[in-house]
């Protein structure tokens, strides 16, 4: 039986308004908020999403669920508010992009990742890098129902087995095969701008031999822990 969950979205861009629609669509409750504008700002957008999705501020998009999924720039993470995301799980969305949030020793060396990052400004977090590496449209588009013969895989990456599975469960719904790519570091490592599936469309198949096996695949109805 689906479980149904109230997520909060922080970024109301393509990404964070995609997947804002398509959580509603499969029976969520979502709350969404600009990276810094006022709920006001959103109405517009939030009317278009359906009647499950309401705007707020960032603040109450954080603790509005168990679950909450970052869809802002990277390089405006330091903003977000850190008690709010206390014990809930985080899906970091985010990439860094150094022509847009400028340039980082300590990312453009290799010394960190962009999640292990987030993960330290957000301590009690529970955090799961997923959503980051295939394009908004497609994202919208290239879903399909379990059972399907092939589907596109999407990576996901986290060292808490409790969180990953229920991101599992949740990329499942919107029509993907989730894989899981490893740990925080080093699956996250996999996943970032210029690794070997970031905008690239594979199956689930074809992003394990990508990311490199040993790395299992989850599979699909696998009960929550």
């Amino acid at each position: 039986m689906r479980r149904l969950l109230r997520i909060g979205i922080i970024g109301a861009g393509h990404i964070g308004g995609t997947l804002a629609r398509e959580f509603a669509a499969a029976g969520h409750q979502v709350a969404i908020a600009g990276s810094g504008g006022h709920p006001r700002t959103l109405e517009r957008l939030a009317g278009t999403l359906g009647e499950r999705v309401r705007p707020v501020d960032v603040a109450e998009a954080a603790r509005f669920g168990p679950v909450a999924l970052l869809a802002i720039p990277f390089g405006r993470y330091a903003e977000l508010p850190t008690a709010e995301f206390t014990g809930r799980i985080v899906i970091d969305a985010t990439n860094y992009l150094p022509e847009r949030d400028g340039h980082r020793t300590d990312l453009d060396t290799g010394r960190t990742t962009s999640s292990e990052l987030v993960q330290a400004h957000l301590p009690g977090a529970r955090l799961v890098k997923a959503f980051n590496t295939m394009r908004w449209d497609h994202l919208r588009d290239f879903g399909h129902e379990a059972g399907a013969v092939e589907r596109y895989g999407i990576p996901l990456a986290g060292d808490d087995d409790h969180a990953k599975w229920t991101v599992a469960d949740l990329i499942e719904q919107l029509g993907y095969h989730p894989v899981d790519a490893g740990d925080l570091a080093g699956g996250g490592r996999r996943l970032q701008s210029g690794g070997p599936v970031f905008l690239a469309d594979l199956t689930a198949g074809e992003l394990q031999a990508a990311l490199g096996a040993p790395v299992p695949s989850f599979r699909s109805g696998h009960p929550y822990p």
